[in-house]
């Protein structure tokens, strides 16, 4: 059964304001560049959550600080901004997407104006594809109408269906406009595993020579994940135009994370559970954790992802 569109604005399970409360604001939004919705910017927030927060991910706390604060800056964007995170699972990539929320909307997924995307939930019926590029190109429209400033996070992108997501390249180029509405200030972000074997590689290489994995550049990796999201078959962006036109502003890698790293996501849940002070159970965590590669055992195989079930364990 096919999703119903047919109630404006409301469509994958998220409802915006009613049209009482829109109407005024959707007019002004169509008619003027500068309308930011309730956009509450707080750079200096998200740079200190992401140093603070954010363990072993020297590129990613970079990438998002560097190209979120010269976007704000910029009063009229010539394109939107489109960020790609690579990496495995548990190394921080759905954590930076919810700080962007905070720190953007002063919530972390709340806003009416961040939209995620579940393609098991939003997309899971193959055949219908064509489908729901008539119905996403509709909703990305609408929404942009109601806000130039939306968010658009498409999660678990390797198991997007083909050719989906292509529909959002006409809405990421350089052009005033797309069908009439203001688009240029929106903000898109795709996640996705696809690349972890060539940003873990790296990283490997990089520890076995004894250099610091700091010294990683993006130049380093970006050819690399560029040709696997585009040739891989398992990827949402397996040819597609947006990696074809250069439609991204930048790739965000995640590295693998190492056992300090671990620790320091046992410290950070502890201290959220008032038990600082349990160093005894950080190290337990920190050990209890599998690691890969099976001759040399340098990064966690699940990230930081199985920290809370083992405190729990441990407590």
């Amino acid at each position: 059964m096919l999703l119903d569109t047919s109630l404006p604005f409301i469509w994958f399970g998220f409802r915006q304001r009613s049209i009482k409360e829109c109407v005024f604001e959707r007019l002004v939004c169509t008619i003027s560049e500068s309308c930011d919705c309730d956009f509450k910017p707080n750079i200096r927030g998200l740079e200190w959550d992401l140093y603070k927060n954010l363990y072993g991910q020297h590129l990613a706390q970079d990438i998002v600080s560097e190209e979120v604060t010269k976007f704000l800056q910029t009063e009229n964007p010539d394109r939107p901004l489109v960020l790609s995170f690579h990496g495995a699972s548990g190394t921080g990539k759905t954590m930076v997407s919810t700080m962007l929320g905070r720190h953007l909307y002063g919530t972390a997924m709340g806003s009416p104006y961040i939209h995620q995307f579940v393609p098991t939930l939003h997309f899971p019926i193959p055949d219908h594809n064509k489908q729901y590029r008539v119905e996403l190109k509709r909703w990305l429209k609408g929404n942009l109408t109601s806000c130039a400033r939306s968010i658009f996070i498409f999660d678990e992108m390797e198991k997007m269906p083909p050719g989906v997501i292509d529909i959002v390249a006409q809405f990421l180029g350089p052009s005033h406009s797309v069908f009439g509405t203001n688009y240029r200030k929106a903000i898109y972000i795709f996640i996705s595993t696809i690349g972890e074997e060539v940003i873990n590689r790296i990283a490997l290489e990089t520890r076995q020579a004894g250099r610091e994995r700091e010294e990683i550049q993006l130049v380093d990796l970006e050819d690399g994940i560029s040709q696997a999201v585009y040739n891989s078959e398992r990827s949402g962006f397996f040819h597609s135009k947006i990696i074809q036109e250069k439609l991204l502003t930048s790739f965000v890698p995640f590295f693998p994370l190492s056992r300090r790293h671990v620790e320091r996501c046992a410290h950070r849940e502890l201290c959220q559970r008032g038990e600082c002070q349990r160093r005894d159970v950080v190290t337990a965590v920190g050990g209890a954790v599998a690691y890969i590669p099976e001759h040399g055992q340098h990064f966690s195989s699940t990230g930081c992802k199985s920290v809370p079930a083992k405190i729990n364990f441990f407590l």
